[in-house]
């Protein structure tokens, strides 16, 4: 299995980057093939603009989703953008690594959807969710979060997680057509002991390994 990993966060000894090492080493130990691309080590520009394209199919205005079908017509997206394209057609798993910041994803994900998950490439009009570009493949987020599991309740100020990862689930992995598991979450990853913590990295272990 080809497993491609979207990881964001600042830290390289965060608990993030634990998740993301314990990933690469199940998954390796198992036979898969993983990539990795590290948003914050890569300086990654989260900002869509015309410097995403190669070149343009109107110069005088500027119309993003017009501007991605071309590109995906003609070849036409700057290296960083293909690269992550290429890896994105390449897998059979992608995996987002990332800690839950004001109930969403870091800006750097969220940048990387905006500009590599393109019209053209990742969707057209009528392929998107069930009959959607990337049926087949699998998508899991893994994250953390400051709240504890309490918080994130039902009777909790969050609500469940699975509502706050709408947007991860939903709107990117089942847009794209792809099957989603069941997040694996480290609550309150910066609060509870060493021990606590690998529990979780054990937990993760057996979630890749079974998947």
């Amino acid at each position: 299995m080809n497993v491609f990993i979207v990881y964001a966060h600042p830290e390289p000894n965060s608990f993030c980057a634990a998740l993301k090492d314990r990933a690469v080493a199940t998954l390796e130990a198992a036979g898969h093939e993983v990539r990795v691309t590290d948003l914050y080590a890569e300086n990654f520009n989260p900002v869509a603009g015309r410097h995403d394209f190669l070149s343009a199919r109107d110069p005088d205005r500027f119309h993003y989703q017009n501007e991605q079908l071309h590109a995906a017509e003609g070849g036409g997206y700057s290296a960083e953008l293909a690269r992550e394209q290429e890896r994105l057609k390449w897998c059979d798993a992608m995996i987002f690594i990332f800690p839950l910041w004001w109930s969403n994803m870091p800006a750097i994900l969220k940048g990387w959807v905006d500009r590599v998950l393109s019209y053209g490439v990742a969707y057209l009009d009528g392929l998107r969710f069930e009959r959607g570009m990337f049926k087949g493949k699998t998508g899991l987020v893994c994250v953390t979060t400051g709240g504890t599991t309490e918080r994130f309740s039902a009777d909790g100020v969050y609500g469940p997680i699975e509502g706050i990862l709408k947007p991860a689930n939903r709107g990117v992995f089942e847009y794209l057509g792809m099957e989603v598991q069941p997040p694996f979450v480290a609550y309150a990853a910066p609060r509870v002991e060493d021990e606590d913590r690998k529990v979780y990295l054990d937990e993760w272990a057996k979630r890749l390994e079974a998947l």
